[in-house]
């Protein structure tokens, strides 16, 4: 019997709603799961045969302990490097560089100067989630946007800053799932930043209440197969990643890629996709 942790974090220790079908997965291939809260200093980490990193949302504020925890167990999934990169959104610059359509960041480190562009335009922290410490400001004269990149800058985080692209009003938000490096299923759901000014972090109902199943254009998935590939050592190395995608001006473009503690949405996924990922781990050990 395999024996894995679910690493997840205190706000939700039974895990999020992909929960049960997840652990039903990986029961069916013979593995032992139980969620477990990832800084929990009385876990025995090494007990494991390896850790399943999921809803572990808290670590934006301490990604380097986070970091560090994620080194010290006997293995992860996904693996250590590939969190390291992709719990820092300068991974964009990275998507950016390999070809892939990205939508346009500009980044602020503590200590640059910065002007506001025209235009709709979001700033957010590099290391972020759940919309935490992220708004939607117009034109270069808002002075929230210059108080947030301040705010930012004061706790030693960098910044940064992107166009509001229109497109995402009309189409909403496209997250294609991808499990055990294949495409498993597509989900839309409604935008998030709606009004002008910073956000509270999201709530994970008002995001669930939007979800809808939808087809995947030929396009989408050109990029999200792109982004997947751009990932260090490539999407063979991913049990799970979700690509999230907006509309631009000549087609989808990368929002984000997360392939550390996103959502999975796999009541959307069948069950050989499902079985897929808990492949996954398994082959990871063999």
């Amino acid at each position: 019997m395999i024996d894995v942790g679910v690493a997840t974090c205190a706000a939700v220790p039974q895990l999020d709603e992909d929960g049960p079908l997840l652990l039903a997965a990986l029961a069916e291939v013979g593995v032992r799961a139980r969620p477990v809260v990832w800084d929990d200093p009385e876990v025995d980490w090494p007990a494991f045969d390896a850790v399943l990193v999921r809803s572990t949302w808290d670590y934006p504020l301490r990604r380097a302990e986070f970091l560090r925890w994620a080194g010290g167990c006997p293995r992860t999934v996904n693996p250590v490097d590939v969190l390291a990169w992709n719990t820092d959104k300068r991974y964009l610059d990275d998507l950016a560089r390999a070809g892939v359509p990205t939508v346009p960041t500009v980044l602020v480190p503590p200590g640059t100067a910065w002007t506001a562009p025209d235009g709709d335009h979001v700033v957010k922290p590099t290391v972020s989630g759940s919309a935490a410490d992220t708004g939607r400001f117009r034109g270069p004269g808002d002075p929230e946007a210059a108080a947030l990149v301040a705010r930012l800058h004061a706790q030693g985080r960098t910044a940064m800053v992107q166009p509001y692209l229109p497109g995402i009003e009309v189409e909403g938000e496209t997250s294609l799932v991808y499990l055990g490096g294949e495409l498993s299923h597509a989900v839309r759901r409604a935008p998030l930043l709606t009004d002008v000014g910073v956000r509270s972090p999201v709530v994970v109902a008002d995001v669930m209440a939007t979800l809808q199943a939808v087809p995947v254009a030929a396009q989408q998935r050109a990029v999200a197969e792109a982004a997947v590939d751009a990932v260090p050592g490539g999407r063979t190395r991913l049990a799970y990643a979700r690509v999230d995608l907006v509309p631009g001006a000549d087609g989808p473009v990368v929002l984000e890629l997360e392939a550390t503690d996103c959502f999975l949405f796999l009541s959307f996924a069948d069950d050989a996709a499902r079985a897929r990922l808990a492949e996954h781990v398994v082959a990871q050990l063999a």
